[in-house]
């Protein structure tokens, strides 16, 4: 026989099957990504409780897991949206009639953008304090944030490397480098919070600039030289 503490769970946590059903509405979505927003941003992912989160989102906990299974898929949600919301133009930069160099500096303008604000920065010392002993949660980050953004540029050069503006053997590894180019001086300090503010335009123009120049010098096609 089932204890009674094991009941009242189940009422309270319904399973997958019915929260994919009742959970179909978009409005308390958002009011409950919005409450997990606040509460996550201002205490962390180990201090947040579940209660802490359905009393910022003004909904009750039983609502709350009809939505999201747990703690943990709300936070990968969270994170989803907010990518999607950042994200939504940067990647359309690679599939425009810019060229080469404009577009790779506006691709990196809007990645060190995205990377240095307030919401990815406390998202990437969330998942960096969790991610030992929640190891799938980290690997998921990764896979649909840097992973995603490494295939989506390496297919850009790849491209380039087809129109014969490029000339490189290892489109993915020079992606990475690229990204990491990108982030110089920018990313970290944000970390760990030796800067606390996003970075100005000026300096993040500055430093793309700077890794363009950089890019282009190791892996532009040099013209044929003569008689060869």
């Amino acid at each position: 026989m089932d204890s009674m503490s094991e009941t009242l769970e189940r009422a309270v946590k319904p399973t997958s099957r019915n929260r994919r059903i009742a959970g179909a509405d978009p409005d308390k979505r958002r009011q409950i990504l919005d409450g997990a927003h606040e509460v996550f941003t201002a205490r962390g992912f180990d201090a947040a409780s579940v209660s802490d989160i359905a009393a910022a989102a003004n909904v009750s906990k039983s609502t709350l897991y009809v939505y999201f299974e747990d703690k943990e898929h709300l936070f990968v949600a969270l994170i989803e949206r907010e990518r999607e919301a950042q994200k939504r133009g940067l990647y359309e930069i690679l599939n425009s009639d810019l060229d080469f160099a404009e577009g790779l500096a506006g691709f990196g303008e809007g990645l060190a953008r995205m990377l240095t604000s307030d919401f990815a920065v406390s998202a990437h010392r969330i998942v960096l304090g969790v991610a030992e002993r929640m190891p799938d949660l980290g690997k998921e980050f990764y896979e649909r944030g840097p992973g995603y953004g490494t295939q989506c540029l390496a297919g850009y050069l790849a491209r380039q490397v087809e129109k014969g503006v490029l000339d490189i053997d290892d489109t993915e590894l020079a992606a990475m480098q690229f990204l990491d180019l990108c982030q110089s001086t920018l990313v970290r300090p944000r970390l760990f919070n030796a800067k606390r503010s996003p970075a100005p335009e000026a300096e993040i123009k500055r430093v793309v600039a700077s890794a363009v120049t950089m890019f282009l010098a190791r892996y532009a096609r040099k013209p044929a030289k003569a008689g060869s």
